[in-house]
């Protein structure tokens, strides 16, 4: 999966993101890398609603 292929709406991004991190993924970086994503990127699109990324609890809260 190509970032483009991503969901663009970042309440939709921040459900996907949160799902992948809770079922697949230890980590952002992780996740990312796996995805051939930006992790910056991820965050600062999920910036513009209000949430950023917790590590202790992997999720973006």
């Amino acid at each position: 999966m190509e970032y483009s292929s991503l969901p663009k709406d970042p309440m939709v991004l921040l459900s996907f993101i949160n799902t992948k991190l809770r079922d697949d993924y230890p980590s952002l970086d992780e996740l990312c890398s796996s995805l051939c994503v930006d992790a910056d990127g991820v965050k600062k699109k999920l910036a513009t609603i209000d949430y950023s990324y917790d590590e202790k609890k992997n999720r973006f809260v």
